[in-house]
């Protein structure tokens, strides 16, 4: 992050709380009755060494709002009308979150208006005619055991005035979004939207990104589900390797800007030689290129496994450059083809068979159902959402830092994409565990 930004982590709301909220916890400590959480709770963003200079009184530029039910609440619950979104692509825990925020709303508020918006932003729009999905308990009830949404997704359509003027006509006084980058910047920009009209409603996002890309969030859902599901690939990529003279498996596992997928998979494997990613360059000839490389690999060992991050190696493709998709993505070349057909031609040059099996997962992962782990955060993370929005708060995600649910101002959250440290401990135990070179850029 550039030196010059300036780290502000405090929350809009909407006004003061005056509603005591319908839940009898207790504000003591050491009465052994579940506890609210306390409006100046906060988890320090800085290190132990930064943290000496903090202070008692609150800094926003260090110090992180827990998430968590309040003793008093923004919102009379039975006013409220909710509205979820899911919008850009599928991930596994999409249907948790939403389960998770219904039976929040009913049980725990007592709210029972609740639509789920279908198809992302563009169910806003009238010219679409995407009636919302009337959403309860019994709705919800055996959807996390699905991959996908339930409300159904799409990319764009994220105009300001068309989605503002429908919360309005709809009369909804709470929004949660759940997506990625872009999703969440259209969220900021929605409230920012109802503020200058004068509305009450709240936004709240939950962050949807199987890269695990999200800056302030130290894992996003859906990310555990992708690295397991990452695995077997990777697994069956090794088989077909092992199994073949010169045999080379090659798997290509999502990650667009970041690797960790990529580096964590790896990690939860022996079995990846190369692992490749966008934060880390690298060049197909050479001395230290990757085919040379690979080559030194098949003469040693008679079989290899490469790894690719969808982002990686991007500048070695000419196609894609300057496309974008409905999300403002910059659209990417197909590494892993370009992959194939480079090394297949090389190892023809060279006399080898090179015999690749080539496996993309992708679409396998994204529509997976949650596993436990993910299913259990995403559980957190809807319920969280609920309580922040019932609280006024606005403008903000929901995420862990610290092993601790906060509140991270969505102009945090987004101002850039979290990468790889390519000179920090993971990718450092990631060169150990493939012994690929350190650098594979001349």
């Amino acid at each position: 992050m550039a030196s010059n930004f300036t780290y502000d982590f405090s929350i809009r709301t909407l006004g003061p709380c005056k509603v005591p909220s319908p839940k009898p916890y207790s504000t003591k400590l050491g009465d052994a009755i579940a506890n609210y959480t306390r409006d100046d709770q906060y988890i320090l963003r800085c290190n132990t060494a930064e943290a000496a200079s903090v202070g008692s009184e609150y800094n926003p530029a260090w110090m992180m709002e827990e998430a968590g039910p309040r003793e008093k609440i923004y919102f009379a619950p039975s006013h409220v009308n909710a509205a979820i979104v899911t919008c850009g692509g599928l991930c596994p825990g999409l249907n948790d979150v939403i389960r998770s925020i219904t039976r929040t709303l009913w049980y725990f508020y007592g709210v029972e208006r609740i639509n789920g918006i279908r198809y992302g932003y563009r169910g806003f729009r009238p010219e679409f005619n995407f009636p919302p999905v009337r959403l309860d308990p019994d709705v919800v009830d055996d959807i996390h055991n699905l991959g996908g949404t339930m409300l159904g997704s799409s990319r764009g359509y994220g105009e300001v005035e068309p989605i503002v003027d429908a919360l309005e006509r709809m009369n909804i006084n709470m929004l949660f979004t759940i997506g990625g980058d872009g999703t969440q910047k259209g969220s900021l920009e929605i409230s920012e939207e109802i503020e200058r009209r004068g509305l009450k409603i709240a936004c709240v996002g939950i962050p949807k990104t199987i890269d695990n890309d999200v800056m302030f969030v130290q894992k996003s859902f859906g990310f555990d589900t992708a690295v397991s599901k990452a695995v077997e690939a990777v697994s069956a990529a090794h088989v077909e390797a092992k199994s073949a003279p010169d045999g080379i498996g090659l798997v290509k596992v999502m990650g667009r800007d970041s690797g960790f997928i990529a580096a964590h998979t790896t990690l939860s494997t022996s079995d990846v030689n190369f692992c490749l990613i966008p934060e880390m360059p690298f060049e197909l000839e050479g001395e230290h290129g990757l085919l040379r490389s690979l080559e030194e690999r098949l003469d040693r060992r008679k079989h290899a496994v490469i790894l690719v991050a969808e982002g990686a190696g991007q500048e070695l493709l000419q196609s894609g450059k300057d496309g974008k998709d409905a999300s403002g993505n910059r659209s990417y070349g197909d590494i892993g083809l370009y992959l194939k057909h480079a090394i297949s031609e090389y190892m023809k040059k060279r006399g080898r068979e090179g015999n690749i099996k080539y496996i993309d997962p992708s679409y396998i992962i994204r529509a997976a159902p949650a596993n436990p782990v993910d299913s259990h955060y995403c559980a957190r993370l809807g319920a969280n959402a609920v309580h922040a929005a019932m609280s006024g708060r606005t403008g903000c995600i929901i995420g862990q830092w610290n092993n601790a649910l906060v509140h991270v101002p969505i102009k945090m959250a987004t101002y850039e994409r979290k990468r790889v440290n390519s000179e920090g401990p993971l990718w450092r135990d990631v060169l150990e565990s493939t012994r690929q070179p350190i650098s594979m850029v001349e």
